[in-house]
């Protein structure tokens, strides 16, 4: 490396005795990190295609399976937001390595639990424990990688994050109805071993990162109890109800009231008691900054339109075209394979175009994917959902990689580890935010629809006499007599008349995701520049 790369690379906030490599490939350390990425981001969609056999087997109802579900994203928010300040007290590889060896004792626990409140409270250790590997991941790769080449870094770590979810549905199918849902998290255990020992091995805490923490005790520990007790309070209020709203009824219900309350009580006192701390547990003046603050935006509706239709999609095709659990999870599959494709790719333009015009022409590609689902009716095919997901994968490195190079910049060293959670806080709340909306509008809609579409049948009106009679016709052709017939036909236009209140409802739903994707691309425009000629003057 140059003098003047080696410059430039200080400047961004990397210097080369700050390298997590340790002498080791730093391409290595990326493909060595990214495997517990994609067993906890797998984790957090694997299970959901299991409730329905988790609930039988544990003689429990659905609505109470969704706890699993539930209690692991509270427990991961919490930890998530925090993870930034206990990395750099413990030790960002230490903190690492404890994350890992948690998540994974407690996914060998998950897969013997023997009740569903056994089942809920390793779901919540599974958490705390997936929580903190995000940030450690990203700050490791930052730590690895010049600021030129961390593009290239968080390309792969980028394919565990995006690709997981799109074919966590097909493998949870698969295993579930294959083996048991207990396998669901059996898996992750030697996955975790893997992990522990190639991370043990390879990665090394970087002499800067041990200097910092060496100051940061020296100076005495103070633990900012209060602002954890906001933090822990506040968020897993606001994921508690954005989990459980549509479910009850959302401000119809006490519960969801005062859960809603307490959260916006907490994150608003949150505030001006982080501002005042010296050594804050989150430090939020960071959302300040103009380009970490863009990139928190951006990554708060890449999240909601990822998680959204992962979720969206596969429901859309089981309940309206009676897919199997698997063949829905395989229409996410090539979307998995697009983005695998593209994010080498993507990763080589980070160090040659400016990320605002890479996010800008990601959030138009989503937008464009979300307009394309507009179109869906009971006639589509396989392709039409296929293809729908392909476009969302285009456009989804060239939001995830820029997105989060371009949060680093001009980043101090000190404060890579909180720069890393709140990212992956952005992502974990636009994600809740994203599916709570959705479901929201799927309802309300489904109602509004309902109302109107409802009015048309009646025995007056022109239409719908047209069409019992026809289908009247039909039944008496099959061989049922006119009674049979005619009550056969009124069921069929009711059923037809559900799925055409559905699919507009859905039609909706795409329509604000689609919206949501349109508003990122001003937040984008407002990032600065950042040099991109260095890193050609150091090749």
């Amino acid at each position: 490396m140059t003098d003047i790369t080696q410059g430039a690379a200080a400047a961004g906030g990397w210097s080369p005795e700050r390298s997590a490599a340790g002498g080791h490939n730093p391409y290595l350390i990326a493909f060595v990190v990214s495997i517990a990425t994609f067993m906890e981001v797998l984790d957090t969609t694997i299970a959901n295609v299991s409730l329905r056999h988790i609930a039988g087997g544990l003689a429990v109802g659905l609505d109470e399976s969704t706890y699993v579900i539930t209690s692991y994203l509270v427990a991961n928010a919490i930890v998530l937001s925090i993870s930034g300040w206990l990395s750099t007290v413990i030790g960002r590889k230490r903190f690492y390595m404890m994350c890992v060896a948690t998540f994974s004792a407690a996914s060998l626990l998950c897969g013997f639990a023997w009740s569903l409140e056994a089942l809920v409270l390793f779901r919540i250790l599974q958490g705390l424990g997936g929580g903190g590997m995000a940030t450690s991941e990203q700050a490791i790769l930052a730590d690895s990688f010049p600021p030129h080449k961390r593009g290239q870094a968080f390309a792969i770590y980028g394919v565990a994050v995006v690709v997981a979810p799109v074919i966590g549905p097909t493998l949870g199918g698969w295993i579930t109805d294959t083996y048991s849902w207990h396998w669901v998290f059996l898996i992750n255990v030697p996955m975790g071993l893997i992990s522990l020992f190639l991370v043990g091995t390879l990665v090394k805490e970087p002499s800067g990162a041990e200097e910092e923490r060496g100051k940061l005790l020296a100076k005495g520990l103070r633990v900012d109890y209060v602002g954890f007790i906001l933090v822990a309070i506040g968020l897993g209020s606001l994921e508690f109800v954005l989990d459980e709203g549509q479910r009850n009824d959302w401000f119809g219900s006490t519960m969801i009231v005062v859960f809603a309350c307490l959260s916006a009580f907490c994150l608003l006192a949150l505030i001006p008691w982080e501002l005042t701390r010296e050594d804050p547990i989150v430090d939020i003046r960071l959302l300040g900054r103009r380009q970490f603050g863009a990139c928190f935006v951006v990554m708060l509706g890449t999240g909601a339109v990822l998680i959204s239709t992962t979720q969206l999609i596969p429901q859309l095709l089981q309940t309206e075209l009676n897919y199997t659990a698997m063949l829905a999870g395989l229409a996410l599959s090539p979307g998995g394979v697009a983005t695998l494709v593209l994010m080498p790719v993507v990763g080589r333009l980070v160090g040659m175009v400016q990320p605002k015009y890479l996010i800008m022409t990601g959030a138009a590609i989503c937008a464009v994917a979300m307009w394309h689902l507009t179109g869906i009716n009971g006639d589509i095919t396989y392709g039409y959902a296929a293809m729908a997901r392909i476009l969302l994968a285009l456009g989804l490195p060239f939001l995830f990689l820029p997105v989060t190079t371009a949060s680093y910049d001009g980043m101090p060293p000190d404060k890579t580890n909180q720069a890393s959670a709140l990212i992956n806080v952005a992502r974990n709340i636009g994600g809740s935010v994203g599916v709570a909306l959705a479901q929201t509008i799927l309802a309300q809609r489904q109602q509004f629809h309902q109302s109107r579409l409802i009015e048309h049948l009646a025995p007056s009106d022109l239409g719908y006499q047209q069409s019992v009679d026809a289908m009247t016709r039909f039944f008496q052709a099959q061989g049922s007599n006119a009674s049979d017939a005619a009550s056969q036909a009124i069921a069929w236009v009711g059923r037809t008349l559900q799925q055409q209140v559905d699919f507009l409802a859905y039609i909706d739903v795409f329509w604000m995701l689609a919206i949501i994707a349109v508003l990122m691309i001003p937040v984008a425009a407002i990032l600065r520049p950042i040099d991109l000629r260095a890193p050609a003057r150091g090749h």
